[in-house]
């Protein structure tokens, strides 16, 4: 009998072992990134993939470097083969604001020093199924200061990843969080022609 019970138990503890929700939060809802284009400060506003290579002195002048940000929505609960789940309008996630910040892989991260300075910003978008937005990823005001002014009379280069966090909630008020990153290098480019 305590070997039926012991097997019975081990079964069941197997079978859970695949259950559970590895998401965090409470909504429903599941919200990706599923691409992260960059364009860097042109006026043409072109977005291409791979690293960005913000320039801080552009024919003369301080330009933003944006970024185009690709949003897909599932569901948590994605349903059993033949009855899949499909999100309704209750399941949208609104967000309202977003947040930039700056890291270099050798580890010398001081804001103002190493990096540009963190930002916040805001945009407010739906994503209900599939959405293109275009956000501000590199400010005017962060390449006329340090560490990003001193490049623009020298040759070297900064390489760091940008991580874009966004936040915002479900139609029941469910906080929802996503997270993107993306290369970012900074220097003193070539103009285009």
């Amino acid at each position: 009998m305590r070997t039926l019970t012991f097997t019975a138990l081990l079964s069941a503890a197997l079978l859970c072992a695949g259950c559970g929700d590895t998401s965090s939060g409470p909504s429903p809802s599941k919200v990706f990134i599923t691409q992260i284009q960059t364009s860097a400060g042109l006026a043409s506003r072109t977005f291409a993939s791979g690293p960005l290579n913000s320039d801080v002195l552009t024919a003369g002048s301080i330009v933003d470097d944006l970024a185009q940000v690709s949003f897909q929505l599932t569901l948590k609960d994605p349903g059993v083969p033949g009855n899949t789940n499909q999100p309704s309008v209750l399941n949208a996630v609104t967000f309202t604001r977003y947040h930039v910040d700056f890291r270099r892989a050798d580890g010398r991260n001081t804001p103002g020093v190493d990096v540009p300075f963190s930002f916040d910003a805001a945009q407010t978008f739906t994503v209900q199924d599939k959405i293109d937005i275009i956000v501000e990823l590199v400010r005017h005001v962060a390449k006329a200061e340090a560490p990003l002014a001193a490049l623009a009379a020298d040759r070297n280069i900064i390489s760091t990843i940008a991580t874009i966090t966004f936040y915002g909630k479900d139609q029941a008020g469910n906080n929802v969080i996503v997270t993107g990153q993306v290369q970012v290098n900074f220097g003193n480019f070539a103009d285009p022609t």
